[in-house]
């Protein structure tokens, strides 16, 4: 009968165990979270949201992350300034790409890659308008989507350095941004 209560002991850090292990839990501060069906609506919404909008995105996008072995922004990185994040990251942002998002969120923001210290823009244009940037011209405008569309289905990166000027279209479904490229510095003598 006097050791009772050791059972209990057992039984509850059997649980905390359980507890940390299944739902994550790491403090008594989120107790009420979990306990709440408001949290556990919010959070199946959420990973519905992030596995629709990687479902969403297109393979050669993919492909082109994997080949520069870039990341994610991490839920610390989201929201920071570009020259504080690492190397080797991908985020969202519009035209002025002083903070890069994890998400893209409902704005169509473009991709952003930063790797090998330059950031650059990710999206898509037409054939005809990257040819313009593959031979080196001065003085265009690359009219690009961050998703394919019938025009612009050719994905494309530029750094952003290059760009003098990146002006916001809206659309009918989305922001289609407009690249103006003035000099490219290489050309420069």
């Amino acid at each position: 009968m006097k050791r009772w209560y050791l059972y209990l002991i057992a039984v509850l850090i059997g649980l905390a165990i359980v507890g940390y292990l299944v739902i994550g839990w790491k403090s008594p501060s989120n107790l009420t979270k979990i306990w709440s069906r408001d949290n556990y609506a919010t959070n199946t919404e959420r990973g519905t949201e992030q596995m629709v909008a990687e479902a969403a995105v297109p393979p050669e996008l993919l492909r082109h992350r994997h080949q520069q072995q870039l990341r994610p922004l991490a839920g610390r990185e989201d929201g920071g300034k570009i020259q504080d994040l690492p190397n080797g990251i991908y985020g969202f942002s519009m035209c002025n790409v002083e903070a890069l998002r994890a998400t893209r969120g409902d704005t169509f923001a473009l991709e952003i890659h930063k790797h090998e210290g330059i950031v650059f823009y990710v999206g898509f244009a037409s054939d005809e308008h990257i040819e313009k940037y593959l031979t080196r011209q001065n003085n265009f405008h690359l009219l690009t989507s961050p998703h394919p569309r019938k025009g612009a289905s050719s994905l494309f990166e530029i750094p952003v350095e290059f760009v003098s000027k990146c002006e916001e279209r809206p659309v009918e479904d989305g922001y289609r941004f407009d690249l103006f490229i003035t000099a490219i510095p290489e050309l420069q003598t």
